[in-house]
């Protein structure tokens, strides 16, 4: 694409700038030279008290929201090849260690700059507040001043982190794939966020407990409500509730237990009420950019999943895995490895669940697969309900999202190592090589696969590599080597007749529709516009409310409930969002219909017959296609053992070979540490994972 670097470099600019308007906030200059200055030069009748954190906190965020999606919808229609970098290094597996997991260096020097952010801040905040201590009742000593003050400047480092906590989690945000992040792998940075940002809460409210309640006797403060300024009691109720989400958060509590940490999450919505009540318009202004993009994408999310995906087909694995396969918009491109949320009202109402995107948009124009283990209580009811004479399921879904790239697909080899269903993000991959080594003008890297799997039964794995349909008949251009290994067995079994795939047709229903993206296919386009008309618009109602509704009261020296000022905030924000976002979603709407009318008129050519996987008796059956033969001659299955990983990774002999590994905790983090030493400069890492 033309002008990358420009746009890169404006970008940058902007981030850099704002990053540095963050690190001036809590210093002297920013409070006695800079404040006065700006409220001479931008406050107004028409924001008030908001006016100088819009600007410099609110907006410039927004506009790289706006102008970001532009870029994407540029870099999309490019179709530009994502190339090898000269950072790559910056990828490296830096800390490889419980419980951060694994850091690159990039995200070591980041994390390390943002911890560096916060005790810059607290130090310059506390150095400021101890030069003018303000005594809040008569007889306050020095030393009770200074503790409340440390504890109020420990919420202020605390909406530091609530500033960037609901990027992470937007999943159709314009600012993820700038930065070369997806939603799944982003997570991680969600949780980080949030584990400090409610410790520094929890110390700041113990902190005024203590001060009420030691050392001032005030305790009726902490249920005061305030018509004049910010509300404590709203802090109380928030703090309890963000306790609620924090305990249930925790990795064993949430493996153990998805169904109250999944509930209890969705409380952050009373939290964030809360907590705008607590910080007041003035620090809402410096969080907002992250809750306005992610209420957008949010409400975005809704509108899609209203609707019923058309399911064609499963296939049913004798070790308990499914393939779901639903129509799909021929319009709609997606990366490999990207992700799809599935929703399932027959077996449960309220949950969403994430699954990987299996087939490849190239590869299948018309289809899009997930593959599913069943593992947890969720997966276990739909295996059950897939496994009965069911002609029909009803499903919504949401996605896919994508990666913002897939610069391994331009290394000179892949290295791919699994454990057990670790190995549904590399289907997708491989179906998208067997596609480009059908292209005269694609190159494609040499790959090896490693799978390892407890018993014979997972092999059928093996077969979800091909798609049902529209298998290329020339793939001579694919170099792939797959080693599966079998650890719980020590030999072949005998033939056995149950190991059988079960493919199944449903039938369609004129309700539902095939997968398409959500505002059509010039999508980022159209959520530039819904950012940039919904922001506009949130000032433009602000800007009224506050001169003709909030300004005449105050002008005439009398009190304008503070609390109704955030009120007016939130019901605006949520409002203008409403207002644009429906509008493009109902104009995109119509060519989308349009388009799905001509797809359920096709018709989904599926086989219905039982067949035994290739690669547990290729001998015993006859080939149905050179693909498929020539997969199954390309692998090799070891019995009784496991997959000797440093010695596959030390005969990597290229000089660019990418090394992708999806699996358990354990095989991740070995695989980091052997790619993370000096010896082994040729190796690029990257785990796919959703174990957060």
């Amino acid at each position: 694409m033309k002008f990358r670097a420009a746009w890169q470099i404006l970008f940058l600019s902007i981030f850099v700038g704002y990053m540095f308007l963050w690190a001036m906030l809590p210093t002297k200059t920013y409070k006695t030279v800079w404040t006065p200055k700006f409220t001479k030069h931008l406050k107004s009748t028409y924001f008030l008290e908001q006016s100088t954190n819009l600007l410099l906190f609110s907006f410039p965020l927004m506009l790289v929201a706006a102008l970001g999606c532009v870029y994407l919808h540029l870099q999309k229609k490019s179709d530009s090849e994502s190339s090898k970098s000269h950072f790559d290094f910056l990828r490296r597996p830096a800390v490889v260690m419980a419980p951060l997991g694994i850091v690159s260096v990039l995200e070591l020097a980041f994390a390390a700059m943002f911890v560096a952010l916060l005790i810059w801040s607290l130090a310059n905040y506390l150095y400021v507040s101890f030069e003018h201590l303000h005594m809040h009742k008569p007889g306050e000593t020095e030393r009770q001043a200074k503790f409340r003050s440390v504890s109020l400047r420990l919420g202020y480092i605390g909406n530091t982190c609530m500033a960037f906590l609901f990027f992470p989690v937007t999943r159709g945000s314009s600012i993820l794939p700038l930065i070369g992040l997806k939603s799944e792998s982003s997570i991680k940075y969600h949780i980080w966020l949030g584990h400090i940002s409610t410790v520094l809460f929890a110390i700041h409210s113990i902190g005024f407990v203590i001060y009420w309640w030691a050392m001032t006797d005030q305790m009726i403060l902490m249920l005061e409500w305030s018509s004049t300024y910010l509300s404590n009691l709203a802090g109380v109720i928030a703090f309890v509730i963000s306790l609620l989400m924090w305990g249930t958060s925790f990795d064993r509590v949430r493996r153990k237990m998805f169904e109250l940490f999944f509930y209890t999450h969705h409380l952050y919505i009373l939290y964030v009420f809360f907590y705008m009540f607590h910080v007041g318009v003035g620090y809402l202004c410096l969080i907002l950019p992250g809750i306005f993009l992610f209420i957008i994408d949010r409400y975005l999310r809704f509108l899609q999943s209203r609707h019923s995906t058309r399911l064609v087909s499963t296939r049913l694995l004798p070790n308990s895995t499914m393939e779901l396969t639903f129509a799909k918009n021929p319009g709609l491109v997606y990366n490999p490895t990207s992700t799809l949320f599935v929703h399932i009202p027959s077996v449960c109402r309220l949950q969403w669940h994430p699954f990987t995107v299996s087939s490849s948009s190239n590869l299948d124009t018309d289809k899009l697969s997930v593959v599913i283990k069943s593992q947890g209580s969720w997966t276990q009811k739909l295996h059950k309900q897939l496994s009965t004479s069911l002609d029909h399921l009803q499903v919504s879904t949401e996605g896919p999202y994508e990666p913002a790239s897939f610069h391994f697909l331009s290394r000179e080899s892949l290295v791919m190592i699994s454990g057990g269903s670790g190995i549904t993000p590399f289907i997708s991959i491989i179906r998208e090589i067997i596609f480009r080594s059908t292209q005269s003008n694609k190159k494609v890297p040499k790959v090896l696969l490693v799978s390892a799997f407890k018993n014979t039964t997972d092999l059928t794995m093996l077969d979800l590599l091909l798609p049902l349909s529209g298998i290329p008949t020339d793939i001579s251009k694919l170099q792939i080597q797959i080693e599966a290994y079998v650890t719980q067995e020590h030999e072949k079994p005998l033939k056995d007749s149950k190991n059988q795939i079960q493919t199944k047709l449903f039938k369609p229903n004129p309700s539902d529709s095939p997968i398409s993206a959500v505002l059509g296919e010039n999508s980022w386009l159209w959520l530039g516009a819904i950012i940039s008309s919904s922001f506009i618009m949130f000032l433009l109602l602000l800007g009224f409310v506050t001169r003709y509704q909030i300004y005449p009261v105050e002008h005439r020296k009398k009190n304008y409930h503070y609390s109704y000022k955030i009120l007016w905030d939130m019901f605006l924000v949520c409002a203008s969002i409403f207002v644009a976002t429906s509008a493009v979603f109902l104009w995109q709407k119509r060519q989308i219909s349009a388009d799905q009318k001509q797809i359920k008129n096709v018709d989904f050519h599926t086989p219905t017959k039982m067949s035994p996987s290739s690669w547990l008796s290729p001998s015993d059956r006859e080939l149905e296609s050179l693909p498929c033969q020539s997969l199954v001659q390309s692998t090799n299955v070891h019995y009784g053992a496991r997959p000797d990983l440093k010695r596959i990774l030390a005969e990597c002999k290229g000089s660019d070979v990418g090394v992708l590994v999806s699996g358990p905790k354990s095989m991740r983090h070995e695989v980091a540490k052997m790619c993370s030493a000096g010896s082994a400069k040729n190796l690029y890492f990257e785990s796919i994972s959703f174990n957060w």
